[in-house]
Parts: C-alpha cells; structure tokens; sequence
C-alpha cells in the first residue's frame, strides 16, 4: 500500500500534487457551472438587446419577417384569354376556352369564364394594365373555392352561389380584423359590423367603389354575381394605372384587395396559386 504524500510539503516548492478530495472537487464544479451559466446569459442578452416588442408585447415573428423579405415576383404568364370581339358575340370561344381551362387545372367552367371575360375586358379598358385571369382566379380560389363557399354545387348556370356567401363579422375576435359597418347593412346584412361577401369577397366600401354590372342587363353590380365580382376585382386591380406586369404593382395592387381584412401572407398565397394556374394551364 503506497504511503499518501504529507501535507506539509509545499505545492510552490515543486513538491508532488494529488487528487483533490470529493467535497472540494464538487464546489469547484459547481462554482465553474455558475460561472459558465452568466457568461451564457450576458451572451445572449447583448444579442438580443435590440430586438423591440411588436405592439402585442411579443417580439416580432421570425416566420413574420421572413416572409415580409421575401422577394416579390409576378405570377409567370398564363395562356391570354380569347381576344374581345365588341361587336360580335365571342360567347362560344370563350365557352370553349373556359372548359379547357377546367380540364386542365380543375377551375369550374363557370367561375373561368368570369375570371377570362374580365381579362377580356381590362384589355380593350386597361391594356396597359395587362390583368390575367389567373391573379383572378387565384383570388377566387384562396377567398371561396371559386364559389363553392356558397354550397357543394358551387357557381350555377346563373353565375350566382347556391346560398350567399358572407363572411363572419369583422369584429376584431378570433384574429379577425376590426371593421365597422360602412353600408348600413344593404350589401352585407350586418349593419353593426363588415362582412366579407360574394365569391370574391369584397368588403362593402369596395363594392361600394367599384362595383360594376358585367352584362347590359340594366341591373345593378351585385357581388354574389361571378361575372360582377371578377370584373370588380379586375377594375380594383388595374385602377391608379397601375401595370400588372411589374412585382411592385401586382404586390401594391394584391396586397390592397382586401384592405384591412387581409391576413398575414395574403399576396404570398395568390401568387403561388397564379403561378400554379398559369403551369396548368394549356398552350
């Protein structure tokens, strides 16, 4: 058994060391953790030190500014939409077209001649506006399936939903934005809060703006309408001279449609469904 050096003997002197006993060995430990755990702590407080509250008290979302920096592009082009024929009728070539654009990418016939005869349209008003039917489309789909909000059968022979769709009050619950009545309740029914209505969604103030009847029947713009709603949506898109062509614009103009209702995200989602559109779409 080998004989435990003497304490006597002095570290300083260059005389033998050993293993410090149990107890001391662990409050060197521990002081060495506490130390470590602050130097972590001060690290990661500088780091974040400039990082600001939003308006809710939680710091900005990192998911939220990501998307906020992410570049802006234009939908890729889509196949045009029959050229308008004022003074004939261009009913069967658009009929013809909106059923192939059904086969190929799913838009019910019905709901593709509306976002194809406001392209039409737009093009003789606005050609420099140069609208599409798929930004349209990608509307329509991301605001009611291209009517099928208003029930299973979706937009019928007439244009119209099976039942009205309406959205729920824009009260400020459940994440909902917070828009008081505006129409006393002649659009949407509500004559406490907005609603988003028709297959397109308007809130009332934009109907109220620019609504506009799509045939010359004499009658008035009625958002429920498909063909109303697209054409609205069209003429909203293109107003202010703005060039549909260019990110800044189409972004501006998107990011707009939906005012104060539009959830985070909003543009990003219709570009990436235009852009899924025009993919589908024939040559």
């Amino acid at each position: 058994m080998s004989e435990r050096p003497s304490s006597s003997t002095s570290p300083g002197d260059g005389g033998p060391s050993w293993p410090l006993p149990g107890p001391a060995l662990s409050r060197l430990a521990l002081a060495l953790g506490l130390i470590a755990t602050g130097l972590l702590l001060v690290f990661t407080v500088g780091m974040n030190r400039d990082e600001q509250p939003n308006a809710e008290g939680a710091a900005p979302s990192p998911e939220r500014e990501s998307r906020t920096r992410a570049k802006q592009t234009v939908p890729a082009a889509a196949t045009p939409a029959p050229v308008d024929r004022p003074s004939e009728s261009d009913e069967d070539e658009l009929d013809t077209w909106s059923r192939k654009i059904e086969r190929s990418t799913g838009i019910p016939a019905r709901a593709a001649a509306a976002y194809g005869r406001a392209e039409m349209w737009l093009r003789g008003d606005r050609p420099d506006c140069h609208l599409s039917w798929s930004t349209l489309a990608a509307i329509g789909q991301v605001e009611s399936r291209h009517g099928a909000a208003g029930g299973d059968r979706g937009i019928g022979i007439d244009g119209r939903p099976a039942t009205r769709i309406v959205g729920p009050p824009l009260d400020g619950s459940q994440g909902r934005a917070q828009v008081r009545d505006t129409d006393r309740g002649e659009i949407d029914g509500d004559s406490t809060w907005d609603r988003a209505v028709g297959p397109m969604r308007f809130l009332p103030a934009q109907w109220q703006r620019w609504g506009e009847r799509a045939t010359g029947d004499g009658g008035g713009p009625d958002p429920q309408d498909i063909d109303d709603a697209a054409l609205t949506a069209g003429r909203y898109l293109c107003a202010d001279g703005r060039d549909l062509d260019t990110a800044g614009d189409w972004w501006k103009a998107v990011d707009g449609f939906r005012g104060p209702a539009a959830p985070d995200g909003y543009a990003r989602r219709i570009v990436e469904r235009a852009d899924v559109y025009a993919g589908q779409a024939p040559g």
